[in-house]
């Protein structure tokens, strides 16, 4: 009887670690939920809140198994496009990508913003970006977008960093960086990548 019972035991473990091992190797799904507001605003999000009740998903998306990283050249021919035609430097828009979204191009933050530059849907219309998920529109719009605070703070590029993090208006109040640590550690990550990349 008790060796019966060893054997059941040992048979269940051996179902449950094969139950484990199948699980693990299954792939990764992640998808983007969206839903429009009253006032026509597009809002995305990779978890849904509000009961689930009005969003819908808008990419329902397999991922390839990774370790989470993604390749820091991949989109070099993206970056290299829009620095020429927007007029910024190569390694500061690779530096705020690698700051944003660490290369990720499904990227979603807590608070909305999408893809590699971490765009807000309020600003899609704006940057000229129908789908926010695609590199190439996503890099040229947040270049675009750049280049226009580079401008509002004749190239002081710490508050235009800030500005891209906090916002123009709250920089434009503070008239230096904001006393935010967030937006003060973002300064500081993008620079040290912005040099990092500079001295490839």
């Amino acid at each position: 009887m008790r060796m019966g019972k060893s054997i059941k035991l040992i048979s269940i473990s051996i179902f449950f670690v094969f139950c484990f091992l199948f699980m693990a190797a299954l792939p990764l799904y992640a998808d983007i939920y969206m839903y429009i507001d009253k006032e026509g605003v597009a809002h995305f999000t990779n978890v849904p809140t509000s009961s689930a009740g009005d969003y819908r998903v808008y990419i329902r998306e397999r991922l390839r198994k990774t370790s989470g990283t993604y390749s820091s050249e991949r989109y070099d021919r993206y970056i290299t496009k829009a620095s020429k035609q927007h007029g910024v430097s190569f390694p500061l828009l690779k530096a705020i990508i690698k700051a944003e979204s660490d290369f990720d191009p499904r990227a979603v933050s807590k608070k909305g913003a999408l893809g590699l530059m971490q765009i807000m849907p309020k600003n899609l219309k704006y940057l000229q970006i129908a789908d926010p998920f695609d590199p190439l529109e996503n890099i040229m719009g947040g270049a675009r977008y750049f280049k226009k605070l580079l401008k509002r703070f004749n190239g002081e590029l710490s508050l235009s960093l800030a500005a891209y993090n906090a916002g123009p208006t709250v920089v434009d109040l503070y008239k230096t960086i904001p006393p935010f640590k967030e937006t003060q550690d973002y300064v500081e990550k993008v620079l040290k990548f912005y040099y990092s990349f500079k001295h490839l």
